[in-house]
């Protein structure tokens, strides 16, 4: 599933040939997402111009001079620049054509994603609730710290929780949690106020330093300029069960927590 990091590179890639633009036609060829592609919304985006491309954890905000389309990549979406009337391929389901000649093109195999309409889109459903953005100043090691007292529940998940912070999704809580040395099955409300500081530093470090690599390359993403991401190639958990460890040299474990696979080393990591 595109991460943080692949959304943040979609946005970047797409944004020098999207903004400004002006919609001159929308082609939905299967409404059939997530939930359903509005039936008005070529009628809603045509004859507008982008005004912005924004990122809310894994949304992107497409914002239109009345209205905000509201795009999810799901578990296998892109969504990337190719010419007006290009022969579409199988799940390629919606074209944003511009002026400009080019159209953005959404591709979905598993048509998990989603293409909504909002006149407030901070304010909907999908977006009203989440926590802060991991690559500001109102995400810190004290508010993990401040939120993690009395629970029980993994390390692992509660920093993957969108309601503590978006965007920290199973690969870059692995790497983050193998980098300051925490041990993914402890439980949240066990771990010091200094420990959480340093996840915090390295929550962000690693992030940023995905985006700036543009992403992680993994079976469907591609960044908005069809170009793959490199950070895979610099993993030091995430996939490697049963590898040895890049720092300590022991086996990395393999483990399920919250329904997903964790990698940790035993070694490293305490």
């Amino acid at each position: 599933m595109p991460e943080l990091p692949e959304v943040e590179t979609t946005r970047r890639g797409i944004v020098p040939h999207v903004e400004g633009q002006r919609v001159t036609r929308v082609i939905v060829r299967d409404r059939r997402l997530r939930w359903p592609v509005p039936e008005d919304l070529d009628t809603r985006l045509s004859g507008q111009r982008i005004v912005s491309v924004e990122r809310r954890a894994k949304y992107l905000l497409i914002n239109a001079e009345v209205g905000t389309l509201i795009a999810h990549l799901g578990m296998s979406g892109n969504l990337r620049l190719v010419p007006v009337g290009q022969a579409p391929l199988k799940h390629e389901h919606v074209d944003i054509e511009f002026d400009s000649g080019l159209a953005l093109r959404y591709t979905d195999p598993r048509r998990f994603g989603a293409m909504l309409w909002s006149n407030d889109p901070h304010a909907h459903e999908l977006l009203k609730g989440l926590g802060p953005e991991p690559l500001t100043d109102a995400f810190d090691g004290e508010r993990l710290f401040k939120l993690s007292r009395g629970r029980s529940a993994a390390v692992k998940p509660f920093i993957m929780d969108n309601h503590i912070v978006v965007g920290v999704g199973n690969i870059y809580a692995t790497e983050a949690l193998f980098a300051a040395g925490i041990d993914p099955r402890r439980p949240a409300g066990g771990i010091s106020r200094g420990r959480y500081l340093k996840l915090a530093v390295e929550i962000k470090r690693i992030l940023a330093y995905a985006i700036e690599r543009g992403g992680t390359t993994l079976r469907d993403f591609i960044g908005g300029d069809g170009q793959p991401g490199y950070f895979q190639q610099e993993l030091f958990a995430y996939g490697r069960g049963g590898e040895y460890c890049k720092v300590c040299g022991k086996v990395l474990r393999e483990i399920r927590l919250g329904q997903r696979a964790s990698i940790y080393c035993p070694g490293c990591q305490k």
